[in-house]
Formats: C-alpha cells, sequence, structure tokens
C-alpha cells in the first residue's frame, strides 16, 4: 500500500529523488529545474519522444503538465472541447485544460497529487499523464478526421 511521507516535497527534492531512485529506468527520463518566481521542474519523458512535462508545488498538491497544440489547430475547436468535457474518461487520471501561453490559448493535459504522496506515486503519475498526452494525440487526429467528414 503506497503512503504519504511526513514532509511535504519541493522541486529540488523531487528532482533528487528521481535522479537517484532505482523506480526510474535507466534513460527513462531527464529532470532540471527551470528558475522563475516558483522553480518548476522540466522532465523530459524519453521513452515517449522526448516528451516534456513539467511539475510544480505549491500548495498542498503537485501538479504535472504537458501542453498538448494550439487551440487554433483543433478541427471544430467548439466541438472538440464539447467532446472532451462530455468524455473525459478517455484519459483517465488527467485533466484537459486550456491555457493561455504568449498570447495563444493552448490544450493542456495536467494530473494533481498530494505534495505528500510518495516517488512511486509521483513516477506513476509521470507516466501516466505521458501515455495520456499520445492518447489526447491519437484522439485529436481521430476527431480532426471525424469533423472533416
Amino acid at each position: 500500500m503506497d503512503a504519504v511521507i511526513e514532509t511535504s516535497w519541493t522541486v529540488p527534492a523531487i528532482r533528487a529523488a528521481l535522479e537517484g531512485s532505482e523506480l526510474t529506468r535507466e534513460g527513462e527520463l531527464t529532470a532540471r529545474i527551470v528558475e522563475g518566481v516558483e522553480p518548476v521542474l522540466l522532465v523530459t519523458m524519453h521513452e515517449y519522444g522526448d516528451l516534456p512535462i513539467y511539475l510544480s508545488v505549491g500548495g498542498a498538491q503537485i501538479v504535472c503538465s504537458v501542453l498538448l497544440w494550439p487551440v487554433a489547430e483543433q478541427a471544430d475547436a467548439a466541438r472538440f472541447n464539447e467532446f472532451l468535457l462530455k468524455a473525459q474518461r478517455v484519459v483517465p487520471l488527467s485533466n484537459f485544460a486550456i491555457t493561455t501561453l504568449d498570447g495563444q490559448d493552448v490544450y493542456e493535459l495536467m494530473g494533481e497529487l498530494s505534495c505528500k504522496t510518495t516517488l512511486q506515486t509521483i513516477l506513476i503519475e509521470l507516466r501516466t499523464l505521458a501515455e495520456n498526452a499520445i492518447d489526447a494525440t491519437e484522439l485529436r487526429e481521430t476527431f480532426g478526421a471525424e469533423a472533416a467528414a
């Protein structure tokens, strides 16, 4: 059974734990801290085509997110958005969002965890989010083909 840890995670602590853990497969990922107002961990998932996942820690939660594609590039975005809200279960344990980046709306996929969870659970979230991002891309392509028909 997965238990909580006594002390909340920080971005530097998660990076150190990922780099030193036997739970991380060799060559599976690299992690670097991106400095800013609050540090963010950029985790590159090599087994998923070097997919970048951003991990932040704030309050009582850890947020992991993947930027997907610009909303403007989505065929029939309004219908696609409705589909996502009605079919949320197509990417289990992850949530779709729209975030604004450099003045452009972008689809984002994210998952949240308690900041007192175990490293094993953090790794499961990273792997699940990476798999779901791949599934979301396939979903986009399927939906785009249906919208064009």
